[in-house]
Protein backbone atom coordinates (compact mmCIF):
# COMPACT_ATOMS: atom_id res chain seq x y z
CA UNK A 1 0.00 0.00 0.00
CA UNK A 2 1.45 3.62 -0.81
CA UNK A 3 2.13 5.66 1.92
CA UNK A 4 0.10 9.17 2.28
CA UNK A 5 2.16 11.91 0.90
CA UNK A 6 1.84 14.98 3.40
CA UNK A 7 2.26 18.50 2.53
CA UNK A 8 2.77 21.31 5.99
CA UNK A 9 3.01 24.44 5.95
CA UNK A 10 4.38 26.71 8.82
CA UNK A 11 5.65 23.55 10.22
CA UNK A 12 9.29 24.02 11.90
CA UNK A 13 7.27 24.78 15.27
CA UNK A 14 4.06 24.70 17.03
CA UNK A 15 0.98 22.50 16.05
CA UNK A 16 2.70 22.80 12.50
CA UNK A 17 6.05 20.75 13.74
CA UNK A 18 3.66 18.00 16.31
CA UNK A 19 1.75 17.28 13.19
CA UNK A 20 4.45 16.50 11.33
CA UNK A 21 6.00 14.22 13.78
CA UNK A 22 2.13 12.46 13.92
CA UNK A 23 2.15 12.22 10.15
CA UNK A 24 5.67 10.56 10.60
CA UNK A 25 5.14 8.00 13.66
CA UNK A 26 1.76 6.73 10.89
CA UNK A 27 4.73 6.36 8.40
CA UNK A 28 3.52 9.14 5.96
CA UNK A 29 6.25 10.45 3.51
CA UNK A 30 6.30 14.44 4.76
CA UNK A 31 7.28 17.79 3.13
CA UNK A 32 7.67 20.12 6.08
CA UNK A 33 7.87 23.93 4.46
CA UNK A 34 9.14 27.02 6.18
CA UNK A 35 11.26 29.94 6.31
CA UNK A 36 14.24 28.41 8.09
CA UNK A 37 17.00 26.52 6.98
CA UNK A 38 18.42 25.61 9.84
CA UNK A 39 15.30 24.76 11.89
CA UNK A 40 13.95 22.75 8.93
CA UNK A 41 17.31 20.74 8.36
CA UNK A 42 17.08 20.18 12.25
CA UNK A 43 13.52 18.78 11.88
CA UNK A 44 13.65 16.17 8.81
CA UNK A 45 16.62 14.89 10.95
CA UNK A 46 14.41 13.95 13.46
CA UNK A 47 11.75 13.02 11.45
CA UNK A 48 13.76 10.42 9.46
CA UNK A 49 14.78 9.08 13.01
CA UNK A 50 11.11 7.97 12.85
CA UNK A 51 11.32 6.31 9.64
CA UNK A 52 9.80 8.60 7.47
CA UNK A 53 10.73 9.82 4.66
CA UNK A 54 11.04 13.58 4.92
CA UNK A 55 11.94 16.94 3.13
CA UNK A 56 12.20 20.25 3.79
CA UNK A 57 11.24 22.87 1.06
CA UNK A 58 12.42 26.74 2.07
CA UNK A 59 8.83 28.80 0.79
CA UNK A 60 6.88 32.09 2.12
CA UNK A 61 3.22 30.98 1.64
CA UNK A 62 2.75 34.80 0.84
CA UNK A 63 5.11 34.30 -2.57
CA UNK A 64 2.97 32.17 -4.85
CA UNK A 65 6.13 31.49 -6.52
CA UNK A 66 7.22 30.24 -3.78
CA UNK A 67 3.81 28.19 -3.12
CA UNK A 68 3.98 27.12 -7.02
CA UNK A 69 7.30 25.77 -6.55
CA UNK A 70 6.60 24.16 -3.06
CA UNK A 71 3.57 21.78 -4.36
CA UNK A 72 5.62 21.21 -7.76
CA UNK A 73 8.78 20.09 -5.75
CA UNK A 74 6.54 17.83 -3.49
CA UNK A 75 5.06 15.48 -6.43
CA UNK A 76 8.43 15.84 -8.02
CA UNK A 77 10.06 13.68 -5.05
CA UNK A 78 7.19 11.47 -3.97
CA UNK A 79 4.81 11.55 -7.14
CA UNK A 80 1.70 12.28 -5.77
CA UNK A 81 0.08 14.74 -3.08
CA UNK A 82 -2.28 13.29 -0.89
CA UNK A 83 -2.45 15.45 2.22
CA UNK A 84 -2.16 18.94 2.89
CA UNK A 85 -1.99 20.92 5.96
CA UNK A 86 -2.20 24.97 5.97
CA UNK A 87 -0.97 25.50 9.44
CA UNK A 88 1.50 28.66 8.40
CA UNK A 89 0.07 31.61 10.41
CA UNK A 90 0.80 34.59 12.41
CA UNK A 91 -0.43 35.93 15.38
CA UNK A 92 0.17 39.70 14.13
CA UNK A 93 0.14 42.98 16.08
CA UNK A 94 -1.91 42.25 19.50
CA UNK A 95 -4.31 44.91 20.85
CA UNK A 96 -6.75 47.77 20.44
CA UNK A 97 -8.42 48.31 17.09
CA UNK A 98 -7.32 52.04 17.26
CA UNK A 99 -3.79 50.65 17.31
CA UNK A 100 -4.29 49.02 14.06
CA UNK A 101 -3.28 49.81 10.66
CA UNK A 102 -2.81 49.37 7.28
CA UNK A 103 0.46 47.89 7.54
CA UNK A 104 -0.57 45.47 10.79
CA UNK A 105 -3.93 44.36 9.07
CA UNK A 106 -1.35 43.30 5.99
CA UNK A 107 1.40 41.82 8.05
CA UNK A 108 -1.58 39.38 9.60
CA UNK A 109 -3.52 38.72 6.51
CA UNK A 110 -0.96 38.16 3.95
CA UNK A 111 0.19 35.22 5.87
CA UNK A 112 -3.26 33.96 7.50
CA UNK A 113 -5.55 34.32 4.56
CA UNK A 114 -3.24 35.30 1.48
CA UNK A 115 -1.46 32.21 2.12
CA UNK A 116 -4.08 29.95 2.77
CA UNK A 117 -5.42 30.70 -0.86
CA UNK A 118 -2.33 30.58 -2.25
CA UNK A 119 -1.69 27.18 -0.76
CA UNK A 120 -5.01 25.81 -1.58
CA UNK A 121 -5.25 26.80 -4.87
CA UNK A 122 -1.79 24.95 -6.29
CA UNK A 123 -2.82 21.61 -3.56
CA UNK A 124 -6.02 21.79 -5.62
CA UNK A 125 -4.35 21.73 -9.17
CA UNK A 126 -2.49 18.80 -8.26
CA UNK A 127 -5.18 17.01 -6.18
CA UNK A 128 -8.15 17.35 -9.03
CA UNK A 129 -5.41 15.42 -11.73
CA UNK A 130 -5.63 12.78 -9.04
CA UNK A 131 -9.00 12.82 -8.53
CA UNK A 132 -8.15 12.91 -4.29
CA UNK A 133 -7.13 14.68 -1.59
CA UNK A 134 -7.80 16.12 1.58
CA UNK A 135 -6.48 19.34 2.47
CA UNK A 136 -6.67 20.81 6.63
CA UNK A 137 -6.67 24.37 6.97
CA UNK A 138 -5.75 26.05 10.71
CA UNK A 139 -8.03 28.45 11.96
CA UNK A 140 -9.09 29.09 15.97
CA UNK A 141 -11.67 29.47 18.01
CA UNK A 142 -11.25 33.03 17.31
CA UNK A 143 -12.37 32.01 13.32
CA UNK A 144 -15.96 31.69 15.16
CA UNK A 145 -15.86 34.00 17.95
CA UNK A 146 -15.15 37.54 18.66
CA UNK A 147 -12.32 38.41 21.17
CA UNK A 148 -10.90 41.86 22.45
CA UNK A 149 -7.83 43.17 21.47
CA UNK A 150 -7.99 40.31 18.56
CA UNK A 151 -9.92 42.15 15.53
CA UNK A 152 -7.02 41.31 13.30
CA UNK A 153 -6.52 37.97 13.66
CA UNK A 154 -9.94 36.94 14.01
CA UNK A 155 -11.12 38.28 11.27
CA UNK A 156 -8.34 36.37 9.43
CA UNK A 157 -9.08 33.15 11.18
CA UNK A 158 -12.69 33.85 10.66
CA UNK A 159 -12.23 33.96 6.72
CA UNK A 160 -10.19 30.82 6.43
CA UNK A 161 -13.60 29.49 7.88
CA UNK A 162 -14.72 31.04 4.80
CA UNK A 163 -12.66 30.08 2.41
CA UNK A 164 -12.36 26.61 4.05
CA UNK A 165 -16.33 25.92 3.10
CA UNK A 166 -16.76 27.52 0.13
CA UNK A 167 -13.46 25.46 -1.61
CA UNK A 168 -15.04 21.95 0.07
CA UNK A 169 -18.31 22.73 -1.82
CA UNK A 170 -15.91 23.52 -5.29
CA UNK A 171 -13.91 20.20 -4.91
CA UNK A 172 -16.13 17.88 -3.21
CA UNK A 173 -16.99 16.44 -6.52
CA UNK A 174 -13.80 15.93 -7.46
CA UNK A 175 -12.74 13.70 -4.47
CA UNK A 176 -11.03 16.44 -2.63
CA UNK A 177 -12.29 17.32 0.96
CA UNK A 178 -11.36 20.09 2.62
CA UNK A 179 -11.65 20.75 6.41
CA UNK A 180 -10.34 22.92 8.72
CA UNK A 181 -9.08 22.28 12.84
CA UNK A 182 -9.83 25.55 15.15
CA UNK A 183 -7.63 25.25 18.29
CA UNK A 184 -8.79 26.66 21.43
CA UNK A 185 -5.71 28.35 24.07
CA UNK A 186 -3.11 26.08 22.85
CA UNK A 187 0.65 25.98 24.78
CA UNK A 188 2.83 27.25 21.86
CA UNK A 189 4.99 29.65 21.63
CA UNK A 190 1.94 31.92 19.33
CA UNK A 191 -0.04 31.66 22.77
CA UNK A 192 3.21 33.07 24.36
CA UNK A 193 3.35 36.02 22.24
CA UNK A 194 -0.43 36.49 22.47
CA UNK A 195 -0.80 36.79 25.93
CA UNK A 196 2.09 38.85 26.98
CA UNK A 197 2.74 37.17 30.40
CA UNK A 198 2.96 34.60 32.32
CA UNK A 199 -0.37 35.61 34.59
CA UNK A 200 -2.56 36.06 31.40
CA UNK A 201 -1.21 32.77 30.41
CA UNK A 202 -2.71 31.08 33.19
CA UNK A 203 -5.93 33.23 33.41
CA UNK A 204 -6.86 32.35 29.79
CA UNK A 205 -6.00 28.31 30.99
CA UNK A 206 -8.52 29.13 33.81
CA UNK A 207 -11.00 30.12 31.32
CA UNK A 208 -11.67 26.73 29.76
CA UNK A 209 -13.88 24.75 30.71
CA UNK A 210 -11.60 21.80 31.18
CA UNK A 211 -9.46 24.29 32.95
CA UNK A 212 -6.03 23.59 30.99
CA UNK A 213 -3.98 24.82 27.94
CA UNK A 214 -4.57 22.13 25.20
CA UNK A 215 -1.49 20.61 24.08
CA UNK A 216 0.00 20.90 19.93
CA UNK A 217 -0.20 16.73 20.18
CA UNK A 218 -3.74 16.85 20.81
CA UNK A 219 -4.18 19.57 17.72
CA UNK A 220 -2.10 17.02 15.68
CA UNK A 221 -4.38 14.20 16.45
CA UNK A 222 -7.37 15.74 15.33
CA UNK A 223 -5.49 16.97 12.11
CA UNK A 224 -4.16 13.21 11.01
CA UNK A 225 -7.77 11.84 12.13
CA UNK A 226 -9.66 14.89 9.43
CA UNK A 227 -6.78 13.85 6.78
CA UNK A 228 -7.21 9.96 7.25
CA UNK A 229 -10.11 7.67 5.41
CA UNK A 230 -11.95 7.52 8.41
CA UNK A 231 -12.90 10.61 8.00
CA UNK A 232 -14.10 10.21 4.31
CA UNK A 233 -17.37 11.43 4.27
CA UNK A 234 -16.37 14.67 6.54
CA UNK A 235 -15.90 18.15 4.53
CA UNK A 236 -16.48 21.71 4.80
CA UNK A 237 -16.32 21.04 8.60
CA UNK A 238 -14.47 22.93 11.02
CA UNK A 239 -13.59 20.49 14.20
CA UNK A 240 -13.00 22.73 17.65
CA UNK A 241 -10.31 21.12 19.57
CA UNK A 242 -10.54 23.85 22.49
CA UNK A 243 -11.50 22.20 25.64
CA UNK A 244 -15.26 23.13 25.52
CA UNK A 245 -14.02 26.67 24.98
CA UNK A 246 -16.51 27.36 22.26
CA UNK A 247 -19.64 25.48 24.15
CA UNK A 248 -19.36 28.45 26.88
Amino acid sequence: MNKQVVLITGALTGIGRSAAVAFAKKGANVVVAGRRDEAGEALVKELRSLGSEVEFIKADVRKEDDVRALVDKTVARFGRLDVAVNNAGTQGQVGPITDQSAESYAETFDTNVLGVILSIKHEVRVMQGQGSGSIVNISSTYGHEGAAGASVYGGSKHAVEGITKSVALEVAKAGIRVNAVAPGPTDTGMLTRFTGTPESKAALASSVPMGRLGLSEEVASAIVFLASAEASYITGHVLNVDGGHSAA
